[in-house]
């Protein structure tokens, strides 16, 4: 049996990171999920100051990107 993940963003969505305000403005540009039961599920956001970082989207993990501090912008 499959477990169903809460995902907190799409792609396409902007974003900002409440401890990293100087990242600036992101995009999610990537995401991606495990077909493995119990796998991870991924985002790769590309910010302002050109980097590309990469968060666990599924909201069930405490270590989601929104417990990291991530939020919509906007």
């Amino acid at each position: 049996m499959y477990e169903t993940r809460r995902l907190y963003l799409a792609v396409g969505e902007r974003v900002i990171h409440m401890e990293h305000p100087e990242w600036g403005v992101g995009l999610v540009v990537e995401e991606a999920r495990s077909t493995v039961p119990g796998g991870m599920c991924m985002v790769r956001i590309e910010f302002a100051d050109g980097k590309k970082r990469v968060f666990n989207n599924d909201m069930e993990c405490l270590d989601s990107c929104w417990y990291a501090g991530i939020r919509r912008h906007p």
